[in-house]
């Protein structure tokens, strides 16, 4: 199976696949979950093209096997992230920007951690970036260990085995062999959509704020107070 390199030839999933095997997958899959630099990983092609191989038989691992060590390594990989973020705290706001990190990055995951509450961390897991820094935030939140155990859990089996199982399903289907470039692909941009929808949805708001900033007649005090008199 040859597929279309999305970037560099080493953030292709079948060549990371081919190259590195089962373990390559599992440090990835560990990476993009919890450490800070692994936010650039292709998660969600990656798996969907390891269950892939698994049912073509590129991969000689068992389905199952596979899918249990992935859930592992996307659960240990956010318990490490949710360390880390115990352990730095505040600092991490004010780290400064470098290569391969952003401090918007943080940001967004701040403010998708604060929006959707400790479900955030199931959703993220099919948000690139947002997933590598969501278990952080919860760390820097110091939010219920057990609440975070518990969430983390779903959020690895529904990601893990989910995308996994999805990529093996469908990996039986003449067509997705045919149009192996065009699925990745596909993936990649319905991954980066709750991005885009939370981005429009945030300008929106500004818009709608800013708006309401303009058509609010600017009262004097004395005038204000004479109102309230009446």
């Amino acid at each position: 199976m040859n597929t279309l390199a999305l970037g560099p030839s080493w953030l292709d999933p079948d060549y990371l696949i081919q190259t590195f095997g089962l373990i390559g997958v599992l440090v990835i899959v560990f990476a993009e979950s919890g450490l800070l630099i692994g936010f650039f990983l292709p998660g969600d092609s990656l798996l969907f093209t390891t269950g892939l191989l698994v049912t073509t038989g590129k991969l000689d691992t068992p389905l199952w096997l596979v899918c249990t060590l992935i859930v592992l390594a996307a659960i240990i990989g956010d318990q490490v992230g949710y360390l880390f973020g115990r352990k730095v705290g505040p600092a991490l706001f004010k780290r400064p920007d470098s290569k391969l990190f952003k401090q918007e990055n943080v940001e967004k995951a701040h403010e998708f951690f604060e929006k959707h509450g400790p479900k955030s961390l199931i959703l993220a897991r099919f948000v690139p970036i947002v997933r590598t820094f969501t278990p952080i935030i919860a760390g820097v939140s110091r939010m219920n260990y057990r609440s975070f155990i518990t969430f983390n859990v779903i959020g690895g089996v529904l990601w893990g085995a989910g995308v996994t199982l999805l990529g093996a399903s469908l990996g039986k289907i003449d067509f997705v062999h045919k149009h192996i470039e065009a699925i990745l692909i596909l993936i990649v941009l319905i991954s980066v959509v709750p991005i885009v929808i939370e981005y429009l949805r945030a300008r929106s708001q500004s818009k709608k704020a800013a708006t309401r900033d303009e058509d609010t007649p600017d009262t004097p005090p004395s005038e204000r107070g004479r109102h309230a008199r009446r």
